[in-house]
């Protein structure tokens, strides 16, 4: 027997006895089980009549949450065989209608996909959370949002944010994918899993007033920190203006605050909302030292006020109040005395009242340099006159003796 004779062969052994069990569906007058189901399904080969693949792994449903219940279950329309070609969608607020009441009302609810399979993955091969191969399972839920919330997934296509890229980077994604903490902060944690809002919309926990609570699930003796401060106070007084957790680190591009990157960059995201403090600082030993770029620890912001429980000058509790200046500013500079604290660190020399001793000096050394300037640019204007005088003058002299 040639190689096409037996593989004939085989197809017709197939078809036959596809044929026996379709023909005993047909007649058997029951529920259809999964093993009935499983014998169209199983079959790798099987697609619809639009050439999508049907097939259904027997082993992986098997194992799946939903392992232990009848296809019928789910696909409700599907009586006995032969059912109609195009068969209903599968509606899973049928049994998880908390989670569907709570997907209706987020930014999910009028996705053109499935939500349900977009996030859990394969209708078939849905594992619990806890499992390792669930498309929910903490480990596996960037990438899972990643799906769409990527460059090369639908946020170009559809406008969505591009985050993914940012979180893997993270303090966050490297604590979770290189590390492996499961503990440590992904998408859900932050966003909800089910009943995902904008972040516009004041009951999400990504809005602004809400940060610092939802970052405090995880960072709590910062939050309480947080909360202490002027920030904090002024967050939940309604002011909105303040800054919160996202302001200073980003919402997923976070980085470990100990880096070179976040230290460089702290100063300008306080100078973003502290612009007079932002520009006097600017001027002093500590930020020209810091701008060469490699003193990093030149000291910034938040090493004289603090990160987090930031407050007032006027607070005795305020690392920046004079009763406490000697052991900050101690902290850098050993044998830090009274004296040395005297040194104003946002000295503004355009401040009359503020500083009226570095503003007359500053007014003097401008003026003093403007007549410095002024007069030596008179003085060489004088000079280029008098020497195209006396050019002309010489070659008048010359010109007379010739004669």
């Amino acid at each position: 027997m040639n190689e096409a004779v037996r593989k004939n062969a085989i197809l017709i052994i197939r078809s036959l006895a596809l044929a026996t069990g379709l023909a005993v569906l047909a007649l058997a007058p029951r529920t259809l089980r999964a093993q009935d189901c499983l014998t169209c399904h199983g079959d790798s080969s099987m697609t619809d009549s639009n050439g999508h693949s049907i097939f259904v792994d027997g082993k992986h449903f098997g194992d799946s949450i939903h392992g232990s219940l009848q296809c019928a279950n789910c696909h409700a329309d599907i009586k006995g065989y032969p059912h109609p070609d195009k068969v209903a969608p599968v509606d899973c607020k049928t049994c998880h209608a908390d989670q569907a009441t709570q997907l209706g009302g987020s930014v999910h609810a009028d996705s053109k996909e499935h939500p349900c399979t977009s996030c859990h993955g394969n209708a078939h091969e849905i594992f619990p959370k806890t499992d390792a191969r669930s498309a929910v399972y903490p480990l596996n839920v960037p990438k899972t949002c990643g799906q769409c919330h990527s460059n090369n997934g639908m946020a170009g296509k559809h406008g969505l944010a591009s985050v993914y890229p940012n979180y893997i980077d993270s303090i966050h994604g490297f604590a979770l994918s290189k590390e492996g903490l499961l503990v440590a902060a992904n998408c859900q944690s932050c966003h909800g899993s089910h009943h995902i809002l904008s972040h516009t919309d004041p009951a999400s926990p990504t809005y602004k007033s809400n940060i610092p609570q939802t970052c405090g699930n995880c960072h709590a003796k910062i939050n309480d920190e947080y909360q202490a401060g002027v920030h904090g106070q002024a967050i939940a007084k309604g002011d909105l203006k303040a800054p919160v957790c996202s302001d200073c680190h980003t919402a997923h591009a976070i980085l470990q605050p100990t880096e070179s990157a976040f230290r460089m960059q702290s100063t300008p995201i306080c100078g973003n909302c502290h612009k007079d403090k932002f520009s006097t600082y600017r001027d002093t030993f500590h930020s020209q030292l810091g701008s060469l770029g490699g003193y990093v620890e030149t000291a910034r912001c938040w090493d004289c006020h603090g990160a987090h429980d930031v407050r007032p000058t006027s607070d005795p509790a305020s690392p920046v109040n004079p009763a406490n200046l000697i052991a900050t500013c101690g902290r850098c500079h050993a044998g830090a005395n009274a004296s040395f604290v005297k040194y104003q660190p946002h000295a503004n020399a355009r401040d009359r009242k503020l500083n009226p001793g570095l503003y007359f000096v500053r007014l003097f050394m401008n003026l003093l340099l403007a007549s410095v300037l002024t007069f030596f640019l008179l003085h060489t204007i004088l000079w280029l006159i008098r020497s195209r005088y006396q050019q002309v003058k010489t070659k008048g002299d010359n010109g007379g003796k010739h004669a």
